[in-house]
């Protein structure tokens, strides 16, 4: 038997392993909801091989996780698909394989509003994404309002509610009626123009109100055209469209919004001894709710601990563990293939970059700039080496012999045509060649003057 879990896990300090703390978490949530009714849209529609179904039911501020086992999914009229919006029977349960808190599902019916919510979300998302909803875009309403225009329908009691609530709080406050439809074709058009109307009065403040209805009778205060007027009026709006569970797109784009109109009046014309005696007996309330609820669900926990949990329990949630493996499996496979193909491109890419063709092209290119560099190379060359032996020669004619030829002189060879130098190289009567400057002659030495000689006086 199981004792008030709170109680003993503050004061025995009990300590629990994972699986018992996820175990003990299930019963209770099983205990307390075992069977709620809730409405939202589907998203992350799963659907394993097993026939069992998994998506995420969400509104626009919150989400919870659902799960439609085979024997319940069988019944189901309508094909689910993501963005459907759908009313769910079930009790709320936990998957103690992750802790993940859930809902285990036995009836889906479809929601008659859905393609309403549908555009509701699309142009929340888009007008968020313009800014339109941003914080630092709001202004603060007035401490001590003086004049207060209110956009709302002439008839009915939502007029009557908010200068109930002025009359009694801030009765000095002037109140100015901008009158509107608030439903029907014409509605949003004539909301703009109110709009439009009394941000140009200079009033302290305005109130745009309507009281509650369905999601089509609201469907003016959806529109895009009301959104951008909100947008552009230069006086603080407060928007109060509805019950306090009704959520528009004017309530996103005015300053503030206001759960009802009566609510509305009241942030304008606060009391504070009002709001002090609310909140003491809010918690008076609370407390007392607190104590009932603990002792009435403790005396149900001792009473469901008595009982026997049919095993089936185990086995679904052991077959959901298996539809979770199946479906991480099938993920990773995906992620490996993924990542496989980016490294073959990577590599195809790396491939084309060594392709020869690209080496080629760069090779008949420096072909191509060595081609036109060789002939003026050459012709350079060919120039300094001209100059080189033109230099050459006029160096050798400086020391060539000819030059002397050329003053008149001539020089002696023997017959091997050595040069001949000295008289004692040479015989009286040998034969010798003189080369002169143009020309040579054939000459015999008489005589080399190497031995004495007897001259005739009579010559």
């Amino acid at each position: 038997m199981f004792k008030d879990p709170f109680a003993r896990l503050g004061l025995d300090r009990e300590v629990l392993s994972v699986s018992q703390l996820n175990s003990r978490a299930r019963v209770l949530l099983e205990d307390v909801f075992a069977q709620v009714w809730v409405e939202g849209e589907i998203s992350n529609l799963a659907k394993p091989a097993s026939g069992h179904l998994y998506f995420t039911l969400k509104d626009g501020q919150a989400q919870v996780r659902c799960a439609l086992f085979r024997q319940h999914a069988s019944r189901v009229r309508q094909a689910l698909r993501d963005g459907l919006a759908v009313k769910v029977r079930g009790k709320v349960s936990l998957f103690e394989g992750r802790g993940d808190y859930q809902l285990i599902l036995d009836s889906v019916e479809p929601a008659g509003d859905g393609a309403l919510r549908l555009a509701f979300e699309a142009l929340k998302e888009r007008l968020a994404a313009e800014g339109m909803f941003a914080a630092e875009r709001k202004r603060p309403l007035p401490a001590h309002p003086q004049r207060i225009g209110i956009v709302s329908s002439p008839t009915g009691a939502v007029i009557r509610d908010i200068v109930s609530v002025f009359k009694r709080r801030a009765p000095q406050v002037e109140l100015t009626l901008i009158p509107t439809a608030v439903q029907g074709r014409e509605a949003t058009a004539q909301i703009v123009r109110a709009l439009q109307l009394a941000d140009r009065q200079g009033f302290d403040a305005l109130i745009l109100a309507r009281g509650g209805g369905s999601l089509e009778d609201l469907w003016c205060f959806n529109e895009e055209p009301v959104a951008r007027a909100l947008a552009a009026c230069q006086t603080p709006v407060v928007s109060a469209v509805g019950h306090e569970t009704d959520v528009s797109i004017a309530d996103f784009v005015a300053d503030v919004r206001a759960p009802t109109p009566s609510a509305a009046a009241e942030l304008l014309a606060p009391h504070s001894a009002d709001l002090r005696q609310r909140l003491d007996g809010l918690h008076r309330q609370l407390l007392l709710r607190m104590r009932e609820r603990l002792a009435r669900e403790r005396l149900r926990l001792e009473a469901c601990s008595r009982r026997l949990r049919h095993p089936g329990e185990r086995l679904r949630q052991q077959a959901q563990r298996l539809d979770d493996l199946d479906l991480r499996l099938r993920r990773a496979y995906v992620i490996a293939q993924n990542r496989r193909r980016d490294r073959l491109a990577h590599l195809d890419t790396r491939l084309a970059g060594q392709h020869p063709g690209r080496q080629l092209a760069l090779l008949r290119q420096r072909l191509e700039q060595l081609a036109e560099r060789l002939p003026r190379v050459m012709q350079r060359q060919l120039k300094e080496r001209q100059q080189r032996l033109a230099g050459t020669v006029q160096t050798l004619q400086i020391v060539s012999p000819l030059a002397t030829l050329g003053r008149g002189y001539s020089i002696l060879l023997d017959e091997r045509g050595h040069a001949v130098r000295s008289a004692a190289e040479v015989a009286n009567g040998q034969k010798l060649i003189a080369r002169l400057a143009e020309g040579e002659l054939a000459v015999r030495v008489l005589d080399n003057h190497q031995e004495p000689t007897t001259l005739s006086l009579l010559d």
